[in-house]
């Protein structure tokens, strides 16, 4: 018997089963566990009129993790029979569980996510430790697959169609006392013994438990797809799915089809069409992207693979934010989030304390909520210092600098700040686009200096790039990397260059978009393809959010750094587009309330949406310069994946998953994809390459693909 699953009956005949995979700081569903489970249902069945009842719990710190990704991300077409025989199994040992005819208690000691929840689920009664780390739910939407161990069916058979969608399409995620209200789990217990006190007085009161669909006479909560009510919602669901989707994501599709398939016939035929759909997912190519990409990659990250060795883990105590803008202050927030005093410094005490203002603004939202006390409130507050005095920044050891894109200005408060804080202070940047070498020069220790791009708006948005200058030591890398950890963001590590890895990327996508416009393309052509591909938005909507002032104040500050050096800006036919709209028609974007778009005021007729400005037709459209949807989309991505193959090329890029990950968390890059490098392998090099070079005949040279791209097409490489 394998060691796996620990069987202990007790003096009371109720079974104790303990998931524990030797070797694994987790339990999955790998081949140890099938086996096991397979043992362990066997002997239930064959010790049955000696067992009083089945508690299912683990000796982990979580309860059970789910599918084993490792194996998930192998799984290919030819292999498909197999592994759908193999699901089938899985599901069967689960099935044969809960039909046992005794009753069964899940004691969910920790996170109990993807197949760690549909163990639960197999479960008659559910009980939770009530703490903060025990979160329950489907996540598997977010690496592009549907739950595959009954998930689907036993959450519709439990909610409904209605209720259960969010969990399953959306991934949604709860904590212990939300998954009682929602009647996801039966009961709470303070610790461990409560919990296994109260499955054992459960059991003794429930010697006959079925679950709620093997009873006679079950009806689905709410009604079957049939069923006026549902079939009203079910019309509409598809359009409202495929607009969220844009037809990019599989998983969300199928999970829809296997919910209101599986609600129309019985509980085994609903198994066998969930299994197929995970099949289906599990062998197709957007979650071999997703998966390498949001686990393997992501974890290699979070795990330290960019932050130099041999540096012990720093913790930054005090925090001196220079600017209080919308940047300045959400960096104040996230900071103070995680513990860390700050002092939030701007030119009067008037436009500090408006920086706070951010903080208590959202704090409040939580206090509504009922996600925060009035008491914690205030001691969040408390932690943020509003000032328009350097004296302030006595004892912080870090400086951020989050001021306007101006070089002398940056220079100017930063030396001022540095001379205030610790000795060993790290003075970071949030510049975007001015490189971290010239900015350095400002300071006394140029290799205590470092950037740290955040992006707006920062309490939502997960990266963080850090910019290691020419003089930047490993010491002041290593602890610009554990403060970004500290406030739980992602790091990524890139080299100094212009615009660094995500600003030049992103300016890729903007500008192929204005030049589309200025090529005579239709406007809502170019929105519209932008986000059949993937992106969160369109070019033109994000140009008028960044707004064409600042991408021309960057422009003018480029054309003068690179004079100094005597070199000049490579011409591009977007900037004709922003001078045009800058100077001609004086529409610069979103805060101006005009740009690509008019944006009405909340009372306008057409409930103020914003929506194109019906002039572009007129003065740029033109009817012979229509390219197909294919050559939109394609442009779109390819120049954003060439530009970040460029980066690597130059080593401003040091590894895959910094490129992977930066390109989707940063910039928005096509999430299906597995983000910039891998939207290549997949695409494949060698196909890959044929098309930038079809793309460069028709649009021009900037698709032609980097030498390096082509030196691994030579070779049958991958990145």
């Amino acid at each position: 018997m394998t060691d796996a699953i620990r069987y202990e009956k007790g003096q009371d005949n109720i079974v104790v089963l303990t998931m524990d995979m030797p070797g694994q700081s987790a339990n999955t569903m790998n081949a140890l566990y099938r086996e096991a489970m397979g043992q362990i249902v066997d002997r239930l069945e064959a010790e049955k009129d000696s067992i009083a009842g089945v508690i299912v719990t683990s000796a982990k710190k979580t309860f059970f993790a789910g599918g084993d990704l490792n194996e998930l991300i192998k799984v290919t077409q030819a292999e498909a029979q197999g592994f759908y025989e193999m699901i089938l199994r899985i599901k069967g040992q689960l099935r044969r569980l809960e039909t046992l005819g005794k009753p069964v208690v899940a004691a969910i000691n920790g996170a109990a996510l993807g197949g760690g929840w549909e163990i639960a689920l197999a479960c008659h009664h559910r009980i939770a430790l009530n703490e903060s780390h025990v979160q329950l739910g489907l996540p598997e939407v977010t690496l592009g697959l549907l739950p595959g161990g009954g998930g689907v069916v036993r959450m519709v058979r439990l909610l409904g169609l209605e209720k259960a969608l969010p969990y399953l399409a959306e991934g949604k995620k709860v904590r212990p006392d939300a998954a009682l209200k929602a009647g996801l789990i039966h009961d709470l217990a303070g610790d461990r013994e409560e919990m296994l006190a109260k499955a054992r007085a459960w059991i003794a009161a429930n010697p006959a438990a079925k679950q709620p669909w093997d009873v006679q006479g079950y009806k689905i909560p709410g009604g079957t797809p049939s069923s006026p009510n549902v079939a009203q919602m079910l019309a509409i669901a598809p359009s409202v799915l495929r607009d969220k989707t844009k037809g990019c994501f599989p998983a969300p599709e199928k999970i829809m089809c296997a919910a209101v398939e599986g609600a129309q016939v019985d509980f085994d035929t609903a198994q066998i069409i969930e299994a197929r759909y995970f099949t289906e997912l599990t062998c197709g190519q957007v979650a071999k992207n997703m998966i390498g990409t949001f686990w393997f990659q992501l974890n290699e990250i979070n795990a330290g693979g960019s932050r130099p060795q041999g540096y012990p883990k720093t913790q930054t105590k005090k925090v001196g934010v220079l600017g209080a803008g919308m940047m300045g202050a959400g960096i104040a927030y996230v900071s103070a989030a995680a513990g860390i005093e700050v002092v939030l410094k701007d030119v009067s005490l008037e436009a500090a304390e408006k920086g706070k203002g951010y903080s208590a603004k959202l704090l409040d939202k939580k206090v509504s909520k009922g996600h925060m006390s009035a008491e914690q409130r205030e001691a969040f507050l408390a932690l943020i210092k509003a000032t328009d005095n350097e004296a302030d920044f006595a004892g912080c050891d870090l400086i951020i600098e989050a001021v306007f894109e101006d070089r002398a200005l940056k220079g100017k408060v930063t030396a001022a700040a540095e001379a205030a804080a610790l000795s060993d202070a790290v003075i970071a940047s949030n510049t975007s686009t001015l490189p971290i070498s010239g900015l350095a020069t400002a300071v006394a220790k140029p290799e205590k200096f470092i950037g740290l791009h955040f992006f707006s708006p920062v309490d939502k948005m997960p990266l963080v790039e850090i910019i290691r200058g020419e003089k930047t030591s490993d010491e002041t890398l290593a602890r610009g990397f554990d403060y970004v950890m500290q406030i739980k963001k992602t790091p990524i590590v890139v080299n100094d260059s212009r615009g660094f890895f995500t600003s030049r990327v992103f300016g890729t996508f903007t500008n192929e978009g204005l030049a589309m416009l200025g090529e005579g393309v239709n406007a809502a052509m170019i929105e519209n393809e932008a986000r059949k591909a993937g992106m969160p938005v369109g070019p033109l909507a994000i140009s008028d959010e960044v707004s064409m002032s600042l991408m021309n104040h960057i422009r003018q500050q480029t054309i003068k750094d690179l004079a100094a050096e005597g070199k000049s800006i490579p011409e591009h036919p977007a900037f004709a587009v922003i001078d045009l709209m800058l100077n001609e028609y004086k529409r610069p974007g979103k805060a101006a309330g005009m740009g690509f778009y008019d944006y009405p005021a909340a009372g306008a007729p057409g409930g103020g949406k914003k929506h194109l400005w019906p002039e572009l037709k007129a003065r740029f459209e033109k009817a012979d310069a229509q390219i197909s949807q294919e050559d939109v989309r394609d442009r779109i991505l390819f120049i954003q994946a060439i530009e970040t193959v460029r980066c690597v090329e130059e080593g401003v890029l040091r590894s895959v998953a910094d490129a992977n990950i930066g390109s989707i968390f940063g910039i928005g890059f096509a999430a299906w994809t597995g983000g910039a490098l891998q939207f290549i392998n997949q695409y494949g090099v060698k196909d890959f390459v044929a098309r930038a070079q079809y793309l460069a005949e028709q649009y021009g040279e900037r698709f032609l693909p980097p030498a390096l791209l082509l030196e691994k097409a030579a070779k049958g490489e991958t990145f």
